[in-house]
């Protein structure tokens, strides 16, 4: 095909084949130490090294895909006082810098917001950042908007 382009996408783990998925996991337990080689890792997830070659090197974490990028996020928040304040503190805490923050007028108790960060700085990956994020009190819905 002339002029396909290689693009990259959000894909739900649960649809993946399996052998991605372990090649996922082979590279997981790498960075964490807990396999030593590849021929190991492997071996404990039951997949080809064959497998784990041909995939490794075309899927990650979205927190990799995501780092030093601007990520924007969308949140419904709780009309109660400090929500929004507490979500700027959360990602601040975790040296997250806010480039946006754009809040919509609260209705039936609840108000859309949407705040881009710049993920360079973060002194966690983003997925765990989006975990704390959830946890806030009055933070009913999270999702990713985009990156950049």
């Amino acid at each position: 095909m002339e002029n396909e382009q290689n693009g990259f996408f959000l894909v739900k783990e649960e649809i993946l084949p399996e052998a991605i998925k372990k090649t996922i996991r082979v590279k997981e337990m790498l960075k964490r130490g807990d396999a030593r080689t590849i021929n190991e890792a492997v071996e404990k997830m039951d997949l080809s090294r064959s497998a784990y070659y041909k995939y490794k090197d075309y899927v990650f974490p979205f927190y990799e895909a995501s780092k030093n990028k601007i990520v924007t996020l969308t949140f419904l928040l709780e009309h109660k006082k400090g929500v929004l304040s507490s979500v700027l503190n959360t990602i601040s805490a975790d040296s997250g810098s806010v480039l946006t923050i754009n809040q919509g007028i609260p209705l039936q108790g609840v108000a859309n917001a949407t705040v881009s960060i710049e993920t360079a700085q973060l002194s966690v990956d983003l997925e765990a950042l989006l975990d704390k994020l959830r946890m806030v009190d009055g933070v009913k819905r999270l999702e990713v908007l985009g990156q950049a």
